[in-house]
């Protein structure tokens, strides 16, 4: 073959495309859609509800010492080892409970404007009825109740809901009572270092829905109007 010819051939064969054009090209192909993403995130979000609602399930009918990862998982129809993408243990699992069942309300009794023209001990009584009405009777309430039975043992989780529920539970009536002297609703001024007086049949109803209801059923929201009797002086009728 002539040096004329061999010249011509190499020309005539296309050139490889270059590793880095070959790879942007291959980084384009693989790159996931907008709604692959949102697919991915959704199935993500389902499978971590799946295991709080499981969580819950376990730590109800177990207590919080005896529940296991295990079983979580296997109540909830996922892999062990799934339940560590979203919780690095069962402390932070029992903590998102908390936050996910019971600090939203908390937040909205306190966010709520009362209603114009309410008495403060209206305000309370509206808190005691959404509270027994939505805690004491449900769910929420044996979580609360589990608190109560295994915080001393798990302090940190005691601790959680301290900071998360009590302590704001406690500055919002801690604020109604300070309304209440400041308008004459209220004359024992004491009472307002000592707001855990005011929710104290809140946490009797809890512990006595489990306890003793079927032997004495209370009726937590009577029990506590005639609390409030005692606090701001029987109601008078017209």
């Amino acid at each position: 073959m002539t040096k004329e010819a061999a010249k011509s051939a190499r020309k005539s064969v296309p050139k490889p495309a270059s590793r880095r054009t070959g790879a942007r090209a291959s980084a384009a192909g693989s790159s996931p859609s907008p709604k692959s993403a949102s697919n991915r995130a959704e199935r993500a979000a389902e499978r971590r509800g799946a295991i709080i609602e499981a969580a819950m399930d376990e730590f109800i009918a177990r207590g919080f010492a005896a529940t296991r990862l295990d079983d979580i998982a296997k109540r909830a129809g996922v892999a062990k080892g799934t339940i560590y993408l979203h919780f690095k243990d069962k402390g932070s699992m029992f903590e998102e409970l908390i936050r996910t069942a019971i600090v939203p309300l908390v937040t909205r009794l306190w966010a709520t404007p009362p209603q114009p023209g309410a008495s403060v001990r209206d305000m309370v009584e509206g808190f005691a009825k959404t509270f027994i009405e939505e805690v004491a009777t449900t769910r929420r309430g044996d979580l609360v109740r589990l608190i109560v039975a295994e915080g001393p043992r798990f302090p940190e989780v005691a601790d959680f809901y301290y900071r998360e529920v009590v302590s704001r539970g406690l500055a919002g009536m801690r604020a109604l009572i300070e309304l209440g002297i400041a308008r004459g609703e209220i004359r024992q001024t004491n009472l307002v270092q000592f707001p855990q007086i005011v929710v104290a049949p809140a946490l009797i109803a809890v512990i006595w829905q489990s306890l003793f209801s079927k032997h004495a059923p209370l009726d937590a929201l009577e029990m506590f109007r005639v609390h409030l009797d005692l606090i701001f002086g029987e109601r008078r009728t017209t």
